[in-house]
């Protein structure tokens, strides 16, 4: 199910207020989060790079040299960057020699980065932009794969491939957890997959996943899944691999490219593209579409320790801030929040959490 597609199309959630919901015996208490548009230190934008058939890791030969490719990862970048940079790192590697260029410094070019180095290549990241202002820089984190393709879309070796990059991300993120990498473990509660939750196989990445009643929860909303998942402060990840890219003897370039001509003309006989959105325009993807996110991001909260998806949205709470997300606008190229959808996404989350049946 494409979560972020069921947040932006869901209206405000009607709940009502605190002193009018009855306290349930068995809930479960949690810190509620303080919402306001006071309390909003940063709003930010970024544009998803979806493709409906998922991703593309694929090898192909550019004149004499190997050209692989690594991107359309829409929403499941940050969750599925290590694992779908190891198809790509392989593909790279296998039957080759020499250095490699990487293009593009978001998630995919510098988990491909590392790995690359992690087998004693030299590596060269070409960017149009810094580590910062990338989409990537900018994502809320979760290590839970959503809104990355359409199932009546995909091949099953495209499945098979997925499963593959699934697997190798989820155990690189448990060596990963700790303050280093802003990388930790939080009980999370879902709303939108309720109904479709038994039979999939990604319930083995959701430890301790059950369904909770409506006392079990202090939610004003249906029945919930809850489940263990890891966050990743996205910021402080991508200053950390970027520091790590440049430790290990590499070097970051502030290049775009404008066509695949140029690429060519590298001194590096193996590139490999992890452009984003930007292989719309570089390789000529026509499946390719923005997907535009926006998010309201609060200031930090320690007594939060929870995160929660539904119809009024996302909340990932981080040490940089309380993250509130909700929209999947596709098509929309303009990479900058909007004022009255941060509002909603504000009052939305002001009517969940001031609804809470039971607070610590």
């Amino acid at each position: 199910m494409d979560r972020r597609a069921v947040l932006a199309g869901s209206g405000a959630v009607a709940l009502s207020g605190c002193a009018s919901v009855p306290v349930r015996e068995g809930c479960a208490p949690l810190a509620p989060v303080r919402v306001d548009s006071a309390r909003v230190i940063r709003t930010v934008a970024g544009l998803r790079p979806y493709r409906a058939a998922g991703f593309v890791v694929r090898r192909e030969a550019l004149g004499d040299k190997v050209l692989v490719h690594n991107y359309g990862h829409g929403g499941a970048g940050i969750t599925l960057s290590w694992g779908s940079s190891r198809l790509a790192a392989d593909l790279a590697l296998s039957g080759t020699a020499g250095p490699v260029a990487v293009i593009g410094s978001g998630v995919m070019g510098l988990t491909t980065a590392r790995l690359l180095q992690e087998a004693g290549r030299r590596v060269t990241v070409y960017t149009a932009a810094l580590p910062p202002a990338t989409t990537s820089a900018v994502a809320g984190g979760q290590v839970s794969p959503f809104g990355h393709f359409r199932e009546e879309a995909v091949s099953a070796p495209w499945m098979a491939q997925f499963k593959v990059a699934m697997a190798y991300s989820w155990r690189r993120f448990q060596a990963l957890v700790g303050d280093h990498y802003g990388i930790r473990w939080l009980p999370t509660y879902e709303q939108s997959r309720i109904a479709s939750y038994a039979d999939d196989w990604l319930n083995a990445y959701r430890p301790n996943l059950r369904v909770l009643g409506r006392g079990e929860h202090p939610f004003a909303v249906a029945p919930l899944l809850r489940f263990d998942t890891m966050y990743v402060e996205t910021p402080r990840f991508m200053a950390q691999l970027a520091s790590e890219v440049l430790r290990g003897g590499s070097a970051i370039r502030l290049r775009r490219f404008a066509s695949l001509a140029e690429v060519a003309a590298l001194d590096e006989a193996i590139v490999v593209n992890c452009t984003g959105i930007g292989a719309a325009a570089l390789v000529g993807d026509e499946e390719m579409i923005p997907v535009r996110g926006q998010l309201a991001v609060l200031a930090p909260q320690d007594r939060v320790r929870y995160a929660f998806t539904g119809e009024a949205g996302y909340m990932f709470p981080r040490r940089d801030g309380i993250l509130l997300g909700g929209t999947f606008e596709r098509g929309e190229w303009d990479a900058r929040p909007q004022a009255a959808d941060i509002a909603r996404i504000v009052a939305r989350h002001a009517g969940l959490f001031g609804s809470l049946r039971c607070a610590a």
